[in-house]
């Protein structure tokens, strides 16, 4: 064995060994990855000093493990992060975290190991900050996840990370600096809060940057579906990553039994952001996954955080219904799994079910009913057969909130193959579209008319990857290759209903997620048709026109044609709302970065001779209203 230090004293590893376990990493289990030293431990609030205080037990979790990586340095730095920690208030920079690469820890600028002891230094915050992103980074890349590598939406692979960015209640991800920027302020009790101590506002605001990832155009979008996905996103994610400490599933065991919608259940696993939000506007937290809003209490709701509570809802219902399901399921000893198993088996149940669908979204202008087909069709993909009846019971789970239709779900629940056949009359290799953006584009411009893609726009091939997902422990599903593509399609506002921008042109976005299996056969098919007619609907149109039938596919092709039409309108109007309630503008900041009081939730942009509409890259709460509880503070606090 080669000479060198010593990492792990248990088993004997020396530094050479650890490299070469780090290649093959993926075949191992959570466990042996930690007793390998693969995993490390670092100190973090479980969820922000506020429940620290109220409950003792829950205030440093001192087993929490982030994947290690041979290229971890000071700052912290890794191969995705960079910690700058500098104030804009104070014009402080602080001393980074030092990495000891042979104890394969941090310490302080006094050589101090960095943990619990030294909870208010500023290295603490450093290290606990860039632990929760590393670890729920791996999180949502792992087999059990999306079983690949998220790219961030800006050029450059290290996603900047700011725990001390200045004074003022904020917490906001933003791509145009490629930072995710904490800040902190004092609370009506004049005690200091700091964003970055909170591991919800963490992960909430690290989930924006993760969706900005994998699908960067949901950021210009009208829609209020499309941001209040993001405020899901984000609030279902500060759940899941909570759930996943052992030390809360044993105080959720100890006060429900695993029942976690009951009243203290919800309180501690579903709400986000206690401190912050208790401080800033006097509530409890700021929103709770445990609530009972369905669609048509948000009909008209243009505020997406009011919106997002929904989706947020429906998951925690399907969450809690888990947790039930293996409350009553017996373990092979014939004996029933204890409350603290049920909750653990629940985590990575979720990780496949909300997860893992997210690569089935289409890559424009994502709705609830979206995301709720996606959850469906993943779970048919990862297990056909559905022994448990999972696929029925979340189904019903999104007609209670009226995410779907009666006739969807019965449509969804109707038993049907697996496999479609890969659209097209010229066929193309599936490896070959997952080697590159070039070959992809090659397929889809050679299938245009089968594609129901007009021959006049650009296709864009957005992005084109393969994953390989895990269904189960050690049980893997046939690689996926998967393809986002779209294209543009101008569009002229006219009339009044457009203010300051009527006259201009605009872009309406279109395009489709498509994945296949390794072998070709098509898995899924999320389009979002544009309101320009392919080839076949032209054809379809011209029969009706001369009063023939028009044939299956230049029927499908008239469907798609006029779904386009009707999301062109329904943007449009969409737009045209928004504009009249002084939710468009300019984005607005201050000299220190601080995001200005007036900045708009959507902006307008100049791109190419266009106007581009962008849902504000600060993302805030109550942002179309003033709250006398926010004491002044419209569009600037975050969630």
């Amino acid at each position: 064995m080669a000479k060198g230090p010593k990492v792990n004293d248990v088993l004997g590893l020396e530094s050479r060994d650890l490299r070469d376990l780090y290649a093959s990493r993926r075949f191992l289990d959570e466990t042996t990855r930690r007793k390998l030293g693969l995993e490390r431990r670092f100190d973090v609030y479980y969820k922000d000093p506020l429940v620290a205080e109220e409950n003792p037990d829950l205030e440093i979790d001192s087993a929490f493990y982030v994947p290690w990586e041979p290229g971890i340095g000071d700052g912290p730095t890794s191969a995705r992060f960079a910690v700058v920690d500098y104030d804009s208030t104070t014009n402080i920079l602080e001393e980074p975290a030092h990495w000891d690469s042979e104890a394969k820890l941090f310490r302080d600028p006094q050589k101090q190991i960095i943990n619990a002891a030294n909870k208010q230094s500023p290295q603490f915050r450093q290290v606990s900050t860039w632990a929760i992103v590393q670890n729920t980074l791996n999180y949502f890349e792992s087999p059990s996840g999306l079983g690949r590598r998220i790219s961030w939406a800006f050029q450059g692979n290290r996603l900047l990370v700011v725990p001390n960015a200045g004074y003022g209640a904020n917490a906001y991800y933003d791509r145009k600096s490629h930072s995710l920027q904490f800040y902190y302020f004092d609370g009506q009790n004049g005690k200091r809060v700091r964003t970055c101590l909170s591991s919800d506002i963490v992960n909430h605001e690290f989930a924006h940057a993760l969706l900005d990832g994998i699908r960067p155009h949901y950021l210009e979008a009208v829609s209020p579906q499309t941001a209040a996905f993001h405020e899901f996103l984000g609030d279902l994610t500060a759940i899941l990553m909570s759930l996943r400490n052992a030390a809360v599933r044993q105080k959720l065991a100890e006060t429900t039994g695993a029942l976690l919608d009951s009243k203290s259940g919800g309180e501690l696993l579903s709400s986000v952001a206690a401190e912050f939000g208790r401080a800033v506007s006097n509530q409890e937290y700021l929103r709770s996954g445990a609530n009972q809003d369905k669609l048509s209490k948000y009909k008209d709701e243009m505020e997406v955080h009011a919106l997002s509570t929904v989706l947020t809802g429906t998951m925690f219902d399907i969450l809690v219904k888990f947790t039930k399901q293996y409350l009553d399921r017996e373990r092979a000893d014939g004996e029933k799994l204890s409350a603290k198993q049920a909750l653990a088996f629940t985590v990575p149940r979720m990780q496949i079910v909300a997860i893992q669908s997210l690569d089935l979204l289409p890559p424009v202008e994502v709705t609830f009913n979206d995301y709720a087909q996606a959850v469906l069709r993943n779970l048919l993909i990862a297990d056909p057969t559905d022994p448990r009846g999972y696929r029925k019971m979340i189904a019903e789970t999104f007609l209670a909130r009226e995410v779907l239709t009666q006739s969807e779900v019965d449509e969804l629940l109707e038993p049907s193959g697996l496999y479609d056949r890969m659209p097209g009359d010229i066929p193309h290799d599936a490896a070959m579209i997952a080697s590159s953006r070039a070959e992809a584009y090659r397929y889809l411009n050679d299938n245009r008319d089968e594609l129901f893609i007009a021959r006049s726009v650009d296709i864009i091939v957005d992005e084109v990857f393969t994953a390989e997902k895990m269904v189960g422990r050690g049980l893997f599903l046939p690689k996926q290759v998967i393809l986002q593509y779209l294209w543009r399609e101008d569009v002229i506002l006219e009339g009044e209903r457009f203010g300051a921008y009527r006259g201009q042109t605009t872009s309406l976005l279109c395009g489709a997620t498509m994945v296949l299996d390794e072998n070709g056969s098509m898995l899924s098919w999320a389009r979002k048709p544009g309101s320009e007619p392919s080839a076949k609907a032209v054809a379809g149109q011209a029969k009706l026109d001369a009063g023939k039938k028009p044939n299956g596919e230049e029927t499908r092709a008239l469907a798609d044609w006029q779904a386009g039409k009707l999301r062109r309108a329904a943007y449009l109007e969409a737009l045209a709302r928004r504009i009249d309630e002084g939710m468009v503008g300019q984005e607005l900041a201050g000299p220190e970065g601080i995001v200005g009081r007036s900045t708009p939730p959507l902006l307008a942009r100049d791109e190419a001779g266009q106007v581009r509409f962008e849902i504000s890259p600060h993302f805030h709460i109550h942002d179309d209203k003033d709250d006398a509880n926010l004491r002044g503070l419209k569009w600037r606090t975050s969630s």
